[in-house]
């Protein structure tokens, strides 16, 4: 047990911690499946457990850089590639719609919006390449939505620190129930929506998309 906690001491102080998780929570805009989330809530629960204001700080410049930066990424492959938004569109058809409605009209309302909903911030970036939003609009759209994400982040690290108690070993358990925890949710809420608009939706009618891809 003394060499677990002592791995999960030396990893979440590590002096790479910081560049890794910008990294991570970069290439987790086109490849959602990196543990980004879980290692951030740990940091963050370690952070607040053991009052370390400078490191709760350092965390959201990190969570802010990473995320825009992996906005960005996303933004240019939707603009150069078709595969990117269609493989997000056939997985989140219900989502996709409202996006495709209102992208252009409320770009940061949209980028905000779907950062918290499963595939959201994938198929949110890439669709705002893909249709042409130019790269202001979108970029003040990515810091809004992704300094709304890092809070959203901190708050939940905020939560489990006095549970912790600037403990490394239960801050990355911690850090593991509430990524598992938010993604059932998340699946949960999407799989209701899912349901209810395949009941509403009349037999053999298609959604129309309100929102033509230049070519």
């Amino acid at each position: 047990m003394l060499e677990v906690v002592a791995v999960c001491d030396a990893v979440l102080y590590s002096s790479w911690l910081l560049p890794v998780l910008v990294i991570l929570i970069a290439i987790d805009g086109p490849f959602p499946v990196l543990p980004s989330e879980t290692l951030l809530m740990t940091a963050a629960a370690l952070a607040f457990g053991r009052h370390d204001v400078l490191a709760v700080v350092a965390l959201f410049v990190v969570a802010l850089v990473g995320s825009v930066a992996g906005d960005l990424l996303v933004f240019g492959l939707g603009r150069s590639s078709h595969r990117v938004l269609a493989r997000a569109v056939e997985v989140e058809g219900g989502l996709s719609s409202w996006v495709r409605r209102r992208l252009l009209q409320r770009p940061a309302v949209v980028l905000v919006g779907a950062r918290f909903m499963p595939g959201g911030r994938l198929l949110s970036t890439a669709a705002a390449g893909r249709f042409g939003l130019d790269v202001p609009r979108f970029l003040l759209g990515s810091v809004a939505s992704s300094a709304a994400w890092s809070v959203y982040m901190l708050l939940i690290g905020l939560l489990l620190g006095p549970i912790t108690g600037g403990s490394p070993l239960l801050s990355l358990l911690a850090g593991v129930v509430m990524a598992v925890l938010t993604a059932g949710v998340f699946a949960l809420v999407q799989r209701v929506r899912a349901m209810r608009a395949a009941a509403a939706a009349p037999s053999g009618v298609g959604p129309a998309l309100e929102l033509v891809a230049p070519r």
